[in-house]
């Protein structure tokens, strides 16, 4: 994360509210954590009255993990699901919510399709600072989709992600990789970072390709682009300039029951962000900025009929989707102990889909082009009416161009109990907008253009505890949440071909406990502990009225497990030999097996699973003064080679083991 020079007022403001004040002046190399998600402006971490997680690229690239998927599974409340091999589309679930219940934010700009969902196969940690995962809800300063929460994933600056341990050496860090293993994974990547007086950047550039987990036709290639370039004036002014191009290929043999019969189906699937990002002091209390941002998503997917005695079935389907994205905000910090935040937002988006099929009744083609655009306005203020007291609320209108004005607020509390003790206390509301389908339909469905958008209602309640100076902190939350208006499908409609197909009827709850521990660099070794406690429950199914369907009145939310816990351990001293180790366990959970005509499809329960996996790296020599330096990794996903299911009816990958040599200047 980039801290920009004119937000310095905002984090003086939020140092009276930190445990650890009097530490602070006496320690002048442990720089407090800050972010940047929870409030849209940077806090110390200790002082955010919402609930949020912090996964750094140093650890994450110190346990060799490369996808933000597999990250995200360390985060309490945080499920994720995959739909069999490397490259299979994967969905996060937060706190009980629908998959698309999750903002997602590449350096700020929203990275969902309309409508909320993201699929997160392709997304990586190449040249991530931090990803920043805020828990509840978020739509009063994010808008539509930030139902259950927000993930952002923000781009490496200029510095060599040692900035909290000590001085760089040197203007410039550099580092290369490659690596290789199970199923014919290969994977390389570079990158470089540096600085020259007030301009900082950043660059990085990486490939990996693997023959996947089945049989045939099952290859996986993804590359991945970035890069950032900062500019500071002094203290009163910055801009940042970011930009993120994935362009992944995912060949799949599998039909929708998980049968593998396809030997040449494939997608294709590219991404770009771009952003920038500019800030300005107007008066010693008053700073403006104002973020601009595009992100297009180019998605093809190719099934043609296959030589005999494969499906003969042909489907071809292009899809672009475009959005541009503006915030301009000010921040007045004139009053002591107060800050406020007012705002306005716009979201253009168009998606064109083309596509063409045939199954069996001859060929057919279709196409589609629509596009719609949302206004938002919020307001946000925290003060300190007494010491060791936060107090946060905030309102939005968003009025958008289908379903009209929409009203989200959010009220926070935080107060220090004493100097090792935190409570929070939290409520809000959220909304999803409707998919461009639910709206638009197309394909012999009619959508709805009435729709109104899915909505929320959560309050969570949580305590901190610090412990032995700050080297243990624990944490435990609690939440509850009523999902309303959920949009269904239905072929019963009184005209069809005239009627919507897409109502607002469905309704159900999520609510949950969350316990997390860290060990921060007590004696040798650093850990992570999550745990998760869920209990989703279906109010009103809609139109389901079958046992096997999705939603089943008094049934809980398929993939949602009720126990989910996750532990990391590695060490923390800067060693020439680092290891660490991630156990992960994921409960019994329902799901539905689907299966082909005329075989029902069936609502089951997918037992519960461990994984284990292990890392380790040495340097043979380290990078020293400009010397480039040379060492060895290894990572063990799943050492026990445990068999599971993330998905009915889709085998997880076995054992991976990946080997490779790493390089760095600094």
């Amino acid at each position: 994360m980039i801290l920009r020079p004119a937000c310095v007022p905002l984090l003086l403001l939020a140092a009276p509210l930190t445990n650890a004040r009097a530490q602070e002046l006496q320690d002048t190399t442990a720089l407090p954590e800050i972010v940047v998600t929870a409030d849209r402006y940077p806090v110390h971490s200790d002082s955010v009255s919402a609930t949020v997680t912090v996964l750094t690229g140093e650890e994450l690239r110190a346990q060799g993990i490369r996808s933000v998927a597999e990250a995200l599974r360390q985060v309490p409340g945080a499920q994720v699901v995959q739909n069999g091999s490397f490259g299979a589309a994967t969905s996060l679930f937060l706190r009980g919510g629908q998959s698309d219940y999750v903002k997602v934010l590449v350096d700020g700009v929203p990275a969902n399709q309309p409508g909320g969902s993201y699929d997160f196969s392709a997304l990586s940690t190449d040249n991530v600072e931090r990803i920043e995962v805020l828990r509840g809800p978020a739509s009063v300063i994010y808008g539509s989709d930030a139902v259950t929460g927000v993930v952002q994933i923000i781009t490496r600056g200029a510095g060599d992600g040692r900035e909290r341990s000590g001085p760089r050496e040197s203007g410039l860090a550099a580092d290369a990789l490659v690596e290789g293993g199970t199923y014919d994974s290969f994977r390389w990547d570079g990158s470089a970072r540096g600085d020259a007086g007030p301009l900082g950047w950043s660059a990085a550039l990486s490939r990996f390709t693997t023959a996947g987990a089945y049989a045939y036709n099952n290859r996986f290639r993804n590359t991945v682009a970035s890069a950032l370039l900062t500019a500071g004036a002094g203290a009163h002014s910055d801009v940042t300039l970011t930009g993120r191009w994935t362009d992944g290929r995912f060949q799949f043999p599998t039909d929708f029951t998980g049968a593998v019969v396809d030997h040449n189906q494939f997608a294709v699937n590219r991404e770009l962000t771009l952003s920038a990002e500019a800030g300005q002091r107007l008066l010693p209390g008053l700073e403006a900025r104002l973020l601009v941002g595009r992100y297009q998503s180019d998605i093809d997917s190719d099934d043609r009929p296959d030589p005999p005695p494969g499906p003969a079935v042909l489907s071809v389907r292009n899809a672009q989707m475009r959005r541009w994205n503006g915030d301009a905000r000010a921040i007045f910090s004139g009053v002591r102990h107060a800050l406020l935040s007012a705002g306005v937002s716009y979201d253009g988006q168009r998606e064109e889909v083309a596509s063409e099929f045939d199954f069996g009744f001859g060929p057919t083609s279709d196409r589609f082009e629509a596009s719609r655009a949302n206004w938002g306005f919020y307001l946000q203020g925290s003060a300190e009416p007494v010491e060791g007291v936060r107090l946060s609320a905030g309102g939005r209108l968003d009025d958008n161009e289908r379903f009209g004005t929409h009203w989200t607020w959010r009220a926070s509390a935080l107060v220090f109990a004493t100097t090792a003790t935190r409570l929070r206390l939290a409520g809000g509301t959220g909304f999803k907008e409707p998919s461009f389908f639910e709206n638009f339909g197309g394909g012999g469905v009619v959508g709805n253009p009435g729709l109104q958008p899915e909505r929320s209602t959560s309050f969570e309640a949580g305590v901190e505890q610090e412990l032995l100076g700050g080297k243990v902190a624990l944490g435990l939350t609690g939440f509850l949440q009523r999902f309303r208006d959920l949009v269904q499908f239905t072929f019963a409609v009184a005209n069809p071909g005239v009627d919507p197909n897409y109502v607002n009827i469905a309704r159900a709850n999520a609510n949950g406990i969350e316990a997390a521990l860290e060990l921060r660099k007590a004696g040798p070794l650093t850990g992570k502990v999550a745990y998760t406690w869920l209990d989703t429950n279906v109010e009103d199914a809609g139109f389901s009225v079958g046992a096997d369907e999705e939603f089943v009145e008094g049934l809980p939310l398929i993939r949602r497990p009720t126990h989910a816990f996750s532990g990391s351990v590695g060490t923390a001293w800067r060693l020439p030999v680092q290891l660490g180790a991630v156990v992960t366990y994921v409960g019994s959970r329902d799901d539905l097996r689907f299966a082909a005509f005329p075989d029902p499809t069936r609502r089951i329960a997918l037992p519960s699973y461990v994984t284990l996996d292990l890392s380790g790296s040495a340097w043979l020599f380290g990078p020293r003064h400009n010397r480039p330096g040379l060492g060895v990794r290894a990572r063990v996903e799943n050492v026990l080679d445990e068999r599971y299911e993330q998905t009915a009816g889709f085998p997880a990958r076995g054992r991976v083991v990946i080997v490779g040599l790493t390089s760095a200047i600094r």
